[in-house]
């Protein structure tokens, strides 16, 4: 087998057909491996009518990397692509970047990207940027595309496992970020396709019906966990350049400002942590806001935002929110250690494997 595909679905059947049609226009021997994460609309109904599936089902919801875990240790391609339920491929993907990673013993090849509205109309097409540093790329400096645009030889990402510190969550688990960074710890041999070869798709629907600040809070803190346990391993194998100091910081200091909204202590902990890593950084906001952040701090701009907020939210007409029916845990408390590296998380542990 040349190259699986693997497709982890949620009551996506609105997406899915289209996800699995682009994988089968391809001239190289394709497995479509898609496992059902106890969906309710119908998809497990509708993958048993399909023949040239490889299909497994979870009883139980417990998420995507938990799925795509199981679903690798079955696949027998020879290269490796994770793509979304939700999204779709560029009808000779597969078949351009296979041929391409024959010819050059690539370990990652890479690809651009485009973007579609719900109604499937193009936003924006993204060719691959050049980087000569490909985990300061993966930090933030600058575009790095999407891995689902990717395919990883098997023996790269045999023991880089999707990791998520919370299963069966409902939101953003950046499972994809965290096995992105390990990748660009190992060094691979990259060859590029410079064009798109993946089609993302920008929707409104949901998964879960959780609060919006729940979602966010979650998606944040795990996005800390992974540049934090990211961060220490660059510190300890001394490759934490200032390059990639600075890529790593501009993303920090994004997930700070928003966990402000609702744990301010907390994001004053990480914000010290930037500056901790990069004494001479400047905020990355703009015009008044950014003068607000280097004149007042930190800390007193936040303050200055959630009033601001407060007074716009009693101006604005009042709308009824739905909640799940059940208790949330308390969030856990984050500590910053004086050194600004070991970053601990109390009853957490840092990308935690399924």
């Amino acid at each position: 087998m040349d190259v699986s595909v693997i497709i982890c679905a949620y009551n996506r059947l609105w997406s899915l057909p289209k996800a699995i049609e682009s994988c089968r226009q391809s001239k190289c021997k394709v497995e479509i491996i898609v496992i059902d994460d106890a969906s309710t609309d119908g998809t497990w109904e509708w993958l048993q009518q399909q023949p040239d599936l490889v299909t497994l089902r979870q009883i139980s919801n417990w998420g995507k990397p938990w799925a795509v875990n199981r679903a690798f240790h079955i696949a027998k391609g020879k290269y490796i692509r994770f793509l979304d339920s939700d999204d779709w491929l560029y009808p000779d993907a597969n078949d351009k970047q296979f041929e391409i990673a024959e010819k050059t013993q690539a370990d990652l090849v890479v690809g651009g990207y485009e973007i579609y509205n719900e109604r499937e109309e193009l936003i924006r097409s993204q060719n691959w940027i050049d980087c000569d540093d490909f985990i300061a790329q993966q930090l933030g400096e600058g575009d790095s595309s999407h891995y689902s645009a990717f395919i990883f030889k098997r023996e790269l990402i045999e023991n880089i496992p999707h990791r998520t510190s919370f299963a069966s969550a409902g939101f953003a688990s950046r499972d994809d970020r965290c096995l992105m960074l390990e990748v660009a710890l190992a060094k691979p041999k990259i060859a590029i396709v410079y064009e798109p070869t993946l089609c993302r798709r920008h929707h409104s629907k949901k998964r879960l019906l959780f609060a919006t600040s729940l979602k966010g809070l979650g998606t944040d803190l795990q996005h800390l966990l992974i540049y934090k346990n990211i961060i220490n391993q660059l510190l300890i194998r001394g490759e934490l350049t200032p390059r990639r100091i600075d890529a790593a910081c501009e993303i920090l200091w994004i997930i700070a400002h928003s966990i402000a909204r609702t744990h301010l202590d907390e994001a004053c902990e990480i914000a010290n942590w930037v500056y901790q890593l990069k004494p001479d950084f400047q905020p990355i906001e703009e015009g008044l806001l950014g003068k607000l952040y280097s004149h007042l701090g930190f800390r007193n701009t936040e303050i200055i935002l959630r009033i601001r907020r407060t007074i716009v939210s009693l101006l604005r007409p009042q709308k009824t929110q739905k909640y799940l029916d059940f208790p949330c845990p308390k969030t856990p408390k984050i500590s910053f250690p004086s050194d600004g590296f070991n970053v601990g998380i109390n009853n957490y542990d840092s990308c935690e494997k399924i």
